[in-house]
């Protein structure tokens, strides 16, 4: 049992399931007190029964991350009622339905570039102003391996608005370091999660098709992109500043 975050808070968004579910409870099996934040109340208390379940120290709070004060709310929260702010993992995110290009409708172009661009600035302008003041602190960004090869059919807004936050990602690491800040990112490729799986493909289809497009010939397991979130907001990461770590098991090797 190792406790390389005794005494820190650390915030995760999307924390009601997957990759977010999965970190928030690698947090807190690892010292930190754990404040879930997302849409769905209750998939955020599943979450903190889970952690509580292991001995762990959880809270959330619901919060869309596309509007200003929710996230001014969430943060002031998290601040007041567990003392800082010391590591904050921006995971929320949407991928929304295939659609080519041209037929995706500017309300879904809209909706996906909000929370998965503007919601991470906003998430990362109001928890670099409490770092900055408090002494700096950790920032890691979800954004995605599509964003590198675009090679998926049908999700080019989900490829661009990531594409953007890993660049929102570097430029805001190298303004904050400063200060004490060290920001990353992660590109996740295909990760054994609800929004991953295809509802018109059966089991044996899915596998091969990642088989097919994945070179360790098999999907990731949340509990791995916890592992590496948790290495890149430890100090074993401490020299590592405004990169995106792709996790996809080599598909754009």
């Amino acid at each position: 049992m190792t406790a390389r975050f005794d005494g820190k808070v650390a915030l995760v968004t999307g924390g009601g399931s997957g990759i977010g579910r999965a970190t928030a409870l690698a947090f807190a099996r690892e010292g930190a007190t754990v404040m879930v934040a997302g849409r769905e109340p209750h998939e955020l208390r599943e979450t903190v029964a889970l952690i509580e379940k292991e001995g762990g120290t959880a809270d959330c709070a619901r919060a869309d991350v596309t509007h200003g004060m929710d996230v001014i709310k969430l943060i002031r929260s998290t601040v007041e009622r567990h003392g800082g702010l010391h590591v904050a993992f921006n995971n929320a995110g949407v991928m929304g339905q295939a659609s080519p290009l041209a037929e995706v409708c500017e309300a879904v172009w809209g909706d996906i570039l909000a929370t998965n661009l503007t919601g991470a600035w906003l998430l990362m302008k109001h928890e670099i102003a409490h770092m900055k003041a408090n002494g700096g602190g950790v920032i890691i960004n979800t954004a995605a391996n599509i964003s590198i090869h675009g090679r998926v059919p049908g999700f080019g807004a989900f490829a661009a608005s990531k594409a953007a936050l890993s660049t929102l990602t570097r430029s805001a690491a190298r303004e904050y370091i400063k200060d004490g800040i060290r920001i990353n990112a992660i590109s996740p490729g295909t990760v054994d999660t609800d929004q991953e799986r295809r509802s018109d493909e059966t089991e044996q289809q899915r596998a091969e098709r990642v088989r097919a497009g994945v070179p360790v010939g098999r999907v990731a397991r949340t509990e791995e992109i916890a592992d590496t979130v948790l290495w890149l907001a430890s100090q074993d990461a401490r020299f590592v500043v405004g990169h995106d770590l792709v996790l996809d098991g080599g598909a754009t090797a």
